[in-house]
């Protein structure tokens, strides 16, 4: 038996990247799983994934930035599987930023990196709550940084982002706690994924302040993103975990 056998899971941002290892990850323990996501790139191979471990995959496409459509996301999940448990909240402006001092970012770009980062998880986790509280209970899980502790040269936006995001799920573990919800956010280290690529050389990243010794993979995450989404964690709420092979601790 998995740990979420019989659970249903929203990835946000779940086609590829950090978003399918999730997906999938959630689903090798028996979890339904929709992912929505504002792509198509890899959704569809990534619900045909899920849907081989012997559980129902969907998607749909849509933004988390708007309040419409997160709700949608919400019904949608309803209509499909009949419950929702489990929220990831990782849909992130993240991938192909450029690096630039803070007083060269543009202001459309400030104003786009705090709508998808932070006000969609606003929006994604407004949206579930109350179907969350007619199961009993439930779990979401943001995306936080490891730079929110380290900050990061050039990323300005995306590092406050990644602090509002802990703020964030502070605030509202003490307003879902009376409906059994738990909130914690997760807090990778630099992780090789494709986004990643986008912005730095992996290949040249020093790994010599961490202690593990390598880089992070999706994978490394996926044991925590589980964690924190199944029972195991019920008394588990307001925290920021670090998964970074121990680079910056707290």
């Amino acid at each position: 038996m998995g740990k979420l056998d019989g659970r249903v899971a929203i990835v946000t941002g779940g086609g590829r990247g950090l978003g399918k290892a999730f997906s999938i990850g959630l689903a090798a323990e028996g979890a339904s799983i929709m992912a929505a996501t504002n792509e198509t790139a890899g959704l569809d191979e990534t619900i045909q994934e899920v849907r081989q471990m012997g559980v129902g995959g969907e998607s749909l496409i849509m933004d988390v930035t708007s309040e419409e459509d997160t709700e949608k996301m919400a019904r949608y999940a309803m209509d499909r599987f009949g419950r929702i448990d489990i929220l990831i909240n990782n849909a992130a402006y993240y991938y192909g930023l450029r690096r630039k001092p803070f007083y060269e970012i543009p202001g459309d770009e400030w104003d786009l990196v705090m709508r998808v980062n932070v006000k969609g998880v606003w929006l994604s986790t407004k949206a579930v709550r109350p179907y969350m509280k007619t199961v009993g209970k439930g779990k979401v899980v943001n995306l936080a940084s490891e730079v929110f502790f380290t900050g990061s040269h050039g990323f300005a936006h995306y590092v406050a982002t990644k602090g509002a995001v802990i703020g964030l799920t502070r605030a509202l573990a003490i307003e879902l706690g009376p409906d059994h919800i738990c909130i914690n956010a997760i807090a990778p280290g630099f992780t090789d994924t494709e986004a990643s690529r986008t912005i730095a050389d992996v290949g040249k990243y020093d790994v010599s302040r961490t202690p593990l010794g390598r880089l992070g993979t999706s994978e490394d995450l996926v044991g925590m993103a589980v964690f924190l989404s199944s029972d195991a964690s019920d008394f588990v709420t307001g925290q920021t975990i670090l998964v970074d092979g121990g680079r910056a601790m707290h």
